[in-house]
């Protein structure tokens, strides 16, 4: 048989490689799962097992892989319900969740690509109405944090039955009707004033006490002053008297144009 020219075997080893990369393209064999992803791979539409990161096989024409995001992903939806005493709430809730990565397969087996719709947000729904009975409408205010933590612990017990786990939930908003939230100013300026009309008896009580602190002091004074001339017979008290005004002069006695007179006796 004559030897094939190596130009032929060129040609035939071109066509082979590009045959195959046809073949590859078309028949698509290969499956690549990002970071923070899981494929789930379909046999005939069932679900058969669950691809890691990296590039993997599967049986072209066969199989098919749905990728699925196991990273932390963030849904923020807004709920209403009504409050222990009956007031109306509006809750707009932020919640950051995450599947369970080995359960991806069960996840889609039961819920497909639809657990928000399907899972989440009616879980949501359900642990603001179930939290929100317990407070008042001033208590959703002045207790957030209980109530957001009662929010959170709900909403997990829901989800961990689905295989989606809570990361984190944040009460972005509390909005009421617009009568109460006027009732809440209207309460809210009350308490100000009352608070600065306290403050304003406090100041008068003490300065009440200080003048009767005072007048009690200046009293004793007199008090004692008054026993010194009973016990002394009024006169040590007198002369004491007579040099606290003393003014350092010389007594004098002018008749005309006399000088003045002492009294040496």
């Amino acid at each position: 048989m004559e030897n094939k020219s190596p130009e032929f075997k060129f040609i035939i080893w071109t066509v082979g490689v590009l045959l195959a990369l046809l073949i590859a393209i078309v028949l698509h064999p290969f499956a690549i799962v990002q970071a923070g992803q899981r494929g789930v791979v379909l046999r005939f539409g069932k679900v058969n097992r669950v691809m890691e990161e990296g590039i993997s096989w599967k049986t072209p024409l066969i199989e098919s892989v749905r990728k699925i995001d196991v990273r932390i992903q963030k849904e923020q939806i807004e709920a209403t319900s009504a409050s222990k005493d009956l007031q109306t709430v509006r809750t707009v809730i932020a919640l950051n969740y995450h599947l369970q990565a080995d359960k991806v397969g069960e996840i889609w087996r039961i819920l497909k690509d639809e657990y928000k719709e399907r899972i989440i947000d009616p879980a949501i729904q359900e642990s603001v109405k179930a939290a929100t009975a317990n407070y008042t409408a001033e208590e959703l205010i002045t207790k957030r944090p209980l109530v957001k933590d009662s929010i959170k612990a709900v909403l997990a017990e829901r989800l961990l039955r689905e295989y989606i786990l809570v990361d984190e939930v944040s009460i972005v908003e509390f909005d009421f009707s617009p009568q109460f939230n006027a009732a809440i100013e209207a309460k809210v300026t009350a308490e100000q004033q009352a608070l600065a009309a306290k403050n304003k008896l406090e100041q008068v009580k003490y300065e009440k006490e200080q003048r009767i602190t005072q007048a009690q002091g200046e009293a004793e004074a007199i008090r004692i002053q008054a026993q010194a001339i009973t016990q002394q017979g009024g006169q040590d008290y007198v002369q004491l008297k007579a040099i606290e005004k003393w003014n350092g002069g010389v007594p004098t006695y002018m008749m005309g144009n006399s000088v003045p007179f002492i009294n040496l006796k």
